[in-house]
């Protein structure tokens, strides 16, 4: 696994030995950036992001290798954030992030009532924990915490369909490689 673009690509980034942790592929993570970025690679730069199951990290250093300004890496197991702060650290990364050890529902209220809002929210559960997917997008929509052009995206199976609508939410895209797919969610 390494950084695919941006001020750190090629640089490796660790996992956890073992299937607690299920990676966002690279070339996963690579198409979500240029769906991101449109054609326009400066797109991401100076975006606020959330990782919320950040496991590796993955998506949210990419983010800041492609400019992103802050992320909240969200992580409710105390040996994946370990494992976050040793990537940010094998970057050299000293600012322009928060690692929470905390579950993602707690954690995206403790983000709003601090009053931090994001251009892009990233999720991925574990797949076998299909109801955080609703958990988690229910209160994406319905929380005050998308900027008004704010993404959210959630990376699940491909054979299990997360839903289309989450209060104020609506998903525009879905995007399917080998057995994964990317959701894409905005406000009309």
């Amino acid at each position: 696994m390494r950084v695919i673009a941006g001020q750190y690509r090629s640089r490796p980034l660790r996992s956890l030995h073992g299937m607690d942790l299920r990676p966002t592929a690279d070339r996963l993570r690579e198409t979500l950036f240029n769906v991101l970025a449109a054609g326009n690679p400066s797109a991401l730069a100076g975006s606020v992001w959330i990782d919320l199951y950040a496991g590796t990290g993955a998506v949210g250093i990419e983010a800041l290798s492609r400019g992103a300004e802050h992320v909240d890496f969200v992580e409710s197991s105390g040996a994946a954030t370990r494992l976050i702060g040793k990537n940010l650290a094998s970057l050299k990364l000293a600012s322009g992030f928060e690692v929470l050890t905390i579950d993602a529902s707690r954690a995206l209220k403790k983000l709003v009532s601090a009053g931090r809002s994001a251009d892009f929210v990233f999720l991925d559960p574990p797949y076998r924990m299909q109801d955080e997917y609703g958990k988690a997008l229910g209160l994406l929509g319905s929380l005050k915490i998308l900027k008004a052009s704010g993404v959210v995206i959630a990376e699940h199976e491909r054979r299990f369909d997360p839903g289309e609508v989450f209060g104020a939410l609506r998903r525009y895209r879905k995007l399917e490689q080998g057995d994964a797919a990317l959701s894409f969610y905005r406000r009309p």
